[in-house]
């Protein structure tokens, strides 16, 4: 049998070495003071305190319905991908990721991937002073840890968008985006990893962010999105992956 290459298995060797620093960078800050009812609802976010209303009960089901579809015991990488503009992606995955926070024996990240058109950070209202995915993309020297933020919802952190000093067109196709979808998830045995993805029609952005997931949402605004263009982007997706369609109503 053939081994492998001198400069193969250093390679590999960095890259474990990498994932160790990595993970060791991941410790949490004391959390700030929860945000009360009122505050979550004004980051249009579901909260704990409402079970019963229409709204949490959806997401509550999403949930359990994505967890029974993996079968898996460790996090679930979700992807969440709007239709198009405007079709409600980022509301969707904002609210699924607080109802994964919502049992205290799990813990979400909420990672903003449209990196053309972030919003994620100026609706949970966090000051993203440090940074975020795409900082940590463009700088090797960065660890995620540093550009994790807690949103004031008990176990749910944000890890925004960031903001890029260049083209960065291919960030989500690189290593480093691998390396800390890899990270994120090892981090909890029970950390679950909610994407939230560009919109499926016109770039190829979500299809990329696919191939780092477990399963695929999509999701097309109640109304908005024809029949056509909705078949048109969950064609994109692998079958084995895509869980289905969201028609949301929300914003």
């Amino acid at each position: 049998m053939m081994e492998p290459a001198p400069d193969v298995l250093a390679r590999a060797d960095r890259r474990i070495e990498q994932r160790l620093v990595e993970y060791r960078s991941l410790v949490d800050a004391e959390p700030p003071t929860a945000l009360t009812p009122a505050q979550v609802e004004e980051r249009s976010t579901i909260s704990l305190s409402e079970m019963g209303n229409p709204h949490v009960d959806a997401f509550r089901e999403l949930r359990t319905r994505l967890i029974a579809a993996t079968r898996n015991d460790d996090g679930i990488i979700i992807l969440v991908a709007p239709v198009s503009r405007g079709s409600g992606g980022s509301f969707v995955a904002r609210n699924l990721a607080a109802a994964f926070a919502f049992d205290d024996a799990t813990s979400a990240v909420l990672v903003d991937c449209d990196l053309f058109a972030a919003s994620q950070h100026e609706t949970m209202r966090v000051e993203a002073d440090k940074g975020g995915l795409v900082n940590y993309l463009e700088n090797p020297s960065t660890l995620v840890g540093s550009m994790l933020y807690h949103t004031g919802i008990p176990r749910l952190l944000l890890l925004p968008a960031g903001i890029s000093s260049g083209d960065h067109a291919e960030y989500l196709s690189s290593f480093r985006m691998r390396l800390l979808v890899d990270v994120l998830r090892s981090r909890s045995p029970l950390r679950h990893v909610i994407l939230d993805s560009p919109p499926v029609n016109g770039a190829p952005d979500a299809r990329i962010l696919a191939d780092l997931a477990d399963v695929v949402i999509l999701v097309s605004g109640y109304g908005r999105d024809r029949p056509e263009q909705i078949a048109r982007a969950a064609a994109n997706f692998d079958p084995h992956k895509f869980a289905g369609v969201v028609f949301n109503e929300g914003a």
